[in-house]
């Protein structure tokens, strides 16, 4: 959930230590997790409410949450670049001829000539 290391959870223990006093430390700490354990249950009551509410199937909405998921383009480019599958490299859009050549590297053009100069 957070990205949060050693070296983060060491800087906040002291500046907890600083702000509450040794003392009061381990009351605060409880309290937090007391108020973040009540938020998860209302968030997941509520999720749970507007669901039966609108009669709402979640695991449908969440298969297609994944799917979607798999079409970011990072995914995309590591699935293809590992080559696991051979069926996901076909399946993949073919670019037309004037998209490859204009990109070709043995274009006689120069650099310079493929590119508007004002647009940058």
């Amino acid at each position: 959930m957070f990205d949060i290391g050693l070296g983060e959870i060491l800087i906040l223990a002291v500046i907890g230590l600083l702000i509450f006093g040794p003392e009061r430390l381990p009351r605060a700490a409880a309290d937090a997790a007391r108020t973040l354990r009540n938020v998860k249950a209302m968030a997941g009551n509520a999720r749970k409410d507007l669901a039966d509410s609108a009669g709402v199937d979640l695991s449908d909405a969440q298969d297609a949450f994944n799917e979607l998921r798999d079409l970011h383009p990072r995914r995309l480019a590591k699935s293809f670049l590992e080559g696991d599958d051979e069926d996901d490299i076909e399946s993949a859009p073919r670019r037309k001829k004037s998209d490859e050549s204009a990109t070709d590297s043995t274009s006689t053009e120069a650099p310079s000539s493929r590119f508007d100069p004002d647009a940058t």
